[in-house]
């Protein structure tokens, strides 16, 4: 079972905690998490590009020339995707690109991310995190003093002031248990875990 400091605000180690190795252990499998962090990119994307086809183009359907005696080929309409500010072939058209992974596959890949941060200790388990007010300072103050440049911090329920206080710091970023997902672990080099949230996790992870 890995075993992990326990650290506070001033990071001091007052402690150990154990980690399970049904999470924490598992074999490192890129190709899981390519399949689930890919599907996440995926259903980002907006999938508003349209054209339009020569049924939609601005154009009458008047023949543009005689059918004979101009020298040129025939056409039948303006419409045509030939002439300029003609109709489009096979162009882009509003499209959902998200699919999901299975539950089952999801679980595993947040298992490899997370093995994969405390076997290159870039896990680290804060005994608590509180800021009496919104304010973006305190919160690069606490991040600076536990030596921390661009990390994602994982609180066991909302956390107004956290969420508030990093929101415009675009190298940290705070997360529910239920917000955990690989983009964001990856994103970030390190991941703060408070010690609360620990049995958020295994009890999400070990459905």
């Amino acid at each position: 079972m890995p075993t992990v400091d326990l650290i506070n605000l001033e990071n001091q180690v007052i402690g150990q905690v154990d980690l399970p190795d049904s999470i924490y252990g598992v074999e490192i499998k890129p190709h899981i998490v390519h399949e689930v962090v890919t599907a996440q990119l995926h259903s980002r994307r907006a999938g508003t590009a349209s054209t339009k086809t020569r049924a939609e183009v601005a154009f009458s359907n008047r023949k543009p020339f005689p059918q004979k005696k101009t020298g040129r080929a025939r056409a039948g309409t303006r419409r045509s995707p030939l002439f300029r500010k003609g109709g489009t072939i096979f162009g882009p058209k509003p499209r959902d690109f998200s699919w999901r992974p299975p539950a089952k596959i999801r679980r595993l890949a947040l298992k490899v991310v997370l093995s994969a941060k405390l076997k290159e200790n870039e896990l680290v388990v804060l005994d608590k995190f509180t800021l009496p007010e919104i304010k973006t300072k305190s919160f690069c103050s606490s991040m600076k003093g536990l030596g921390l440049k661009k990390a994602v911090v994982i609180t066991p329920e909302a956390d107004k002031n956290l969420e508030m206080s990093s929101r415009n710091l675009p190298d940290f970023k705070v997360l529910r248990v239920e917000g955990l997902n690989c983009y964001d672990l990856l994103k970030h080099d390190r991941l703060v875990i408070l010690q609360e949230s620990l049995a958020g996790i295994e009890e999400r992870l070990m459905k």
